[in-house]
């Protein structure tokens, strides 16, 4: 019987709970209880039974009562050892403090009371109930009044000196943060499992207690499910449980880990955190390198997407190792571990220590100063047919913008096939194109575009900082939401399939407090390391909710699903088309990247203006993006398009790029 269970999802799951320890013929347990945050409110809806008897109403209830619906779940079952069988003494309890409820469920039980002489009281007699009032008057004292407001250093030293009272393995919550900390000396154990998209049917459980996460819908949302036992998979694929090191601390929003941190004889060389040196050895919080066992299930080639520089949780990311675009990742099942310490219940009698989490909230990217950099760009199209073209127009957006971050030097287009008449202009988005109306029969023509750019966005946040610490939603004059508006709609799909997508989007805004910037940093960031990059697998067709669903795609995928989401925050975006400087004149092991042109994002932040993100390979743009053209979406700055008016049948395309950088 799992004692204690907690769940964290990217946005509200309506799972269902059986309790099957109530069915008849069963000794029921001393009493459970289950605590949710609907709606994302900060106030708690709390089911609990003391003593209960069989098939309950209650217990009826959180198998098919819809309203059950939060992003955040605690369930615990109780077996007493402290105080009478009654509702009061009954957990997961609940106090108010900070205008929001807390939550706590323990695993375990203590040795003796706890002296409280804070401003919070029990109102039964449990351990447990002692330790949230203890906990809560700490942090009032503080001042702190929410998880997110409480350093996790002090937060694990709370518990840590909780813990030396007896066994105490919990998990709190104040509806926006989960917070789980594992007994030090392993008296109750912490299993943690993640949810991947995408995903068919799962549920999960044992003889006493069965969670279907599906049945009311399948939802791409990824999550965490915290037990103190490893459950087995009941539907879908085999499950996958690490054990959380004993003494640590796991910090999660939004089905995200926002940290990690252990004691600090298991972490040696990290920097101290004292809480109160006199009464005890604080603990240490554990430093991660992004590409962590777990961040390598998702992200290819992790030797090199290393961060590199930072003593920080999320610390900067080396730019100059994100320049080329990824690479097809491994082919692994959705939510299956690829390294060494995959885990199924069964399969083997120990469960090994859990990895340290990427911490995916708060993404920081590092803002040091690129160099200026000259390329020279050789675009080449190739059109092929079986049945001659007598007479074809070609729309060309082969000229490199040329602006106060881009500075186009030289340009010059060739036709293989002589075009009767041809006209430069400047599209409604500001791209210099070319219209050319050809007469000439051909069955193969070729439009090579030569070009030299210098690129001297060297510092893309450098301008007016303290703008980009705007928090959503964003406001706009009437003036700036009319000229930005093609910019702020979102695409034309089924309204299903936005309120699925907006629900997404309001995770990673709630995850990041609000922050425009973090917000978008962690959009890019998890478009890169959660999506597979896979050649062939989408169509022009593809919508941004395919992508959302199927997690896999290509640079034009990735971009529109940015671009949705971004604009469902109320953020201009905008599609930009151009190339990318992929190094391959020294890694021939990239030269495929280099063979066709790059699609990124560029959002309009306020009195910033245009900055460019590339969610293939999880960068802000500066001096290895060539920018072409932009637009709406892809058909606003597709590079070539036209029409055949007579002839053509057959036929094909073939389209090479080469980056070349200058001295």
């Amino acid at each position: 019987m799992p004692n204690l269970l907690a769940m964290s999802f990217e946005g509200e799951l309506a799972p269902a709970f059986e309790l099957h320890c109530l069915e008849q013929g069963r000794v029921p347990p001393d009493g459970w209880g289950l605590a949710c945050y609907p709606g994302g409110e900060p106030a708690a809806l709390v089911l609990k039974e003391a003593a209960p008897s069989q098939a309950t109403i209650r217990s009826s209830l959180v198998a098919s009562w819809e309203r059950l619906a939060s992003t955040l779940f605690v369930v615990h079952i109780r077996t007493a050892k402290w105080g009478a069988l009654t509702e009061a003494n009954t957990q997961p309890f609940v106090r108010a403090w900070g205008r929001r409820d807390w939550v706590i469920a323990h695993s375990g039980s203590l040795e003796h009371k706890l002296v409280l002489s804070g401003r919070f009281e029990p109102v039964g007699s449990t351990d447990t109930e002692q330790v949230l009032c203890e906990v809560l008057s700490r942090a009032a004292d503080a001042g702190w009044k929410s998880i997110g407001e409480i350093p996790p250093e002090t937060l694990l030293a709370w518990f840590s000196e909780l813990n030396k009272h007896g066994a105490l393995t919990l998990t709190l919550s104040d509806g926006t943060d989960l917070a789980v900390y594992a007994d030090m000396n392993s008296r109750g154990r912490a299993f943690v499992r993640e949810i991947l998209p995408p995903h068919g049917p799962i549920s999960f459980g044992d003889n006493d207690l069965t969670v279907d996460l599906t049945r009311r819908g399948i939802h791409a949302r990824k999550g965490l499910i915290i037990c103190s036992e490893a459950l087995e998979q009941k539907t879908g694929e085999a499950a996958h449980w690490r054990q959380l090191m004993p003494g640590h601390l796991l910090i999660c929003r939004q089905g995200a880990v926002r940290a990690e941190l252990g004691p600090a004889e298991q972490h040696q060389g990290t920097q101290q955190h004292p809480v109160n040196p006199a009464a005890f050895n604080p603990p240490q919080a554990q430093q991660f390198n992004q590409q962590s066992a777990l961040s390598n299930q998702q992200s290819p080639n992790p030797q090199n997407f290393n961060q590199q520089g930072s003593t920080q949780v999320n610390g900067p990311m080396n730019q100059e190792q994100f320049t080329q675009e990824r690479a097809p990742a491994p082919s692994t099942p959705a939510g299956m571990p690829n390294d060494t310490q995959a885990f199924a219940p069964h399969a083997s009698g120990v469960i090994p220590p859990l990895q340290p989490f990427v911490p995916r909230a708060r993404p920081i990217l590092s803002t040091a100063r690129a160099e200026i950099r000259r390329y020279q760009v050789v675009h080449r199209t190739v059109y092929t047919y079986t049945q001659q073209v007598e007479r074809s127009m070609h729309l060309l957006r082969l000229f490199p913008a040329h602006d106060r971050l881009q500075r186009l030097i030289d340009c010059q287009v060739t036709s293989s096939v002589q075009p009767g008449e041809q006209r430069d202009f400047e599209d409604v988005f500001g791209n210099r194109a070319r219209r050319m109306l050809v007469s000439t029969p051909f069955s193969e023509m070729t439009i090579e575009a030569t070009s030299q750019v210098e690129l001297l966005d060297t510092e893309p946040l450098a301008v007016r900082p303290g703008k980009l610490r705007s928090t959503l939603p964003l406001a706009w004059m009437p003036w700036q939401r009319q000229i930005l508006q093609p910019f702020l709609l979102p695409p034309e799909l089924p309204e299903s399939e936005l309120d699925e997508l907006n629900e997404y989007t309001k995770s990673f805004a709630d995850r990041n407090d609000g922050e425009l910037l973090d917000t978008l940093l962690d959009i890019n960031s998890t478009i890169f390391s959660e999506y597979q990059y896979q050649s062939g697998s989408t169509t022009l067709a593809t919508s941004a909710f395919d992508v959302y669903s199927q997690r896999r795609g290509v640079c034009q995928d990735f971009t529109n699903l940015f671009i949705c989401l971004a604009r469902l925050l109320g953020v201009p975006a905008r599609y930009v088309c151009g190339y990318l400087y992929t190094h391959a004149e020294s890694r021939p092991d990239q030269q495929r990247m280099a063979d066709a042109s790059h699609a990124w994002v560029q959002v309009y932040l306020p009195e910033v203006g245009w900055k460019g993100f590339d969610p293939t390979n999880g960068v802000l743009t500066q001096t290895e993006h060539v920018r072409v053209a932009v637009g709406r979406n892809y058909k606003d700055a597709t590079p070539t398009s036209g029409a055949l008016y007579a002839g053509g049948a057959g036929g094909t395309l073939a389209v090479q790029v080469q980056v070349t950088r200058l001295p």
